[in-house]
């Protein structure tokens, strides 16, 4: 037996007929009815999501948390009306059952991916690891950027090569995120480079921390930074790393206001280092290596041939027309010197 909706939802269609001149299908009432009724649940739903979203904004402090909520508002607003759609054109409650009984089927052995995405997504929006606005970097995949959306299904990440990555949250649940915005976007980054040991030591320490100073979007003093327990110095700093075989390595360690100019700030931060070397004569340690010849590295025995060119015994004992080489066995070539 029909329920009382479903009758009512016919006798709307049946008196629209009605009213119609000629003789028009009752079907075709019954489809324009129903899409009539699509149309104002889209537009309610837009309605009703502005009416709360305010509210919602304002007791949930997380912007992906409020996305989230109001999509899920809306998408009820959205089924409510589908489903009064789909009892005026006559698919009643067990047809509705039948279908959904038909697609959980479906999505449990086709979409199995899309809903282990959903599932991450919960728990992407319960631990967050981040938030809208936040810049992190998928260490694995090299992706930096800011978090532009976070969905049930994917997160939206705005790169800084001015290009979208939507990644599924299986995946980068999996992954591992760095998060350079989560409590303060303030970051410690370090510069390497050597110098040889016949430079200044704490003259070019020195003249390393001034150069980092004077660079913009790098903060040159103030109070203690604090990271959990540790603390940090909020100037630069420079450090000895190792002695090395080619001269001292020496790590700059510094604090920078913005994460995303990291590439630009320590490009600026090592021109201004040379610089300042270039001013105080500080050589950069590079590998070479340097050759001494003393009374212990023993004697070269040379051979004067017919073009005047000097050469050593090995390369004469090679080419069999020399004339220093002994014409028999046991015989030794001649001295230069003692001719």
């Amino acid at each position: 037996m029909p329920s009382r909706d479903v009758l009512l939802e016919r006798t709307a269609a049946e008196w629209i007929q009605q009213r119609f001149p000629g003789n028009v299908p009752l079907d075709v009432v019954k489809a324009a009815l129903a899409l009539i009724v699509l149309a104002a649940g889209w537009y309610l739903s837009q309605l009703v999501v502005r009416l709360v979203g305010r509210a919602v904004a304002r007791r949930i402090e997380r912007p992906s948390v409020t996305r989230t909520v109001l999509r899920g508002v809306r998408l009820t607003v959205l089924l409510w009306a589908a489903t009064v759609a789909a009892g005026i054109v006559g698919v009643g409650d067990t047809q509705i059952l039948l279908s959904v009984t038909v697609i959980s089927a479906v999505i449990a052995i086709v979409l199995a991916p899309l809903v282990g995405s959903l599932i991450n997504g919960l728990y992407v929006l319960a631990d967050r690891p981040y938030e809208i606005g936040d810049m992190i970097e998928v260490t694995d995949a090299g992706h930096r950027g800011f978090v532009e959306d976070i969905t049930i299904r994917y997160t939206k990440i705005f790169t800084l090569q001015n290009s979208f990555i939507v990644i599924p949250n299986s995946e980068i649940h999996a992954r591992d995120v760095i998060n350079y915005s989560a409590e303060d976007e303030r970051t410690r980054i370090s510069v390497g480079f050597g110098i040889t040991y016949e430079c200044d030591l704490e003259a070019a320490c020195q003249a390393a921390e001034r150069a980092a100073r004077g660079v913009d979007d790098v903060i040159s003093g103030g109070p203690d930074i604090r990271i959990g327990s540790a603390r940090y110095a909020a100037a630069p700093n420079c450090i000895i790393r190792e002695y090395g075989d080619h001269g001292i390595i020496l790590d700059l360690y510094f604090w920078m206001k913005h994460p995303y100019k990291q590439a630009v700030v320590r490009s600026a931060v090592q021109r201004a280092i040379g610089e300042r070397f270039a001013d105080l004569d500080v050589e950069f340690a590079y590998p070479h290596h340097h050759h001494v010849f003393d009374e212990t590295s023993g004697v070269a025995r040379l051979a004067v041939d017919d073009s005047g060119f000097e050469r050593t015994t090995a390369d004469a004992a090679a080419d069999p027309s020399d004339p220093a080489e002994p014409s028999e066995p046991g015989e030794s070539p001649a001295d230069p010197a003692d001719q």
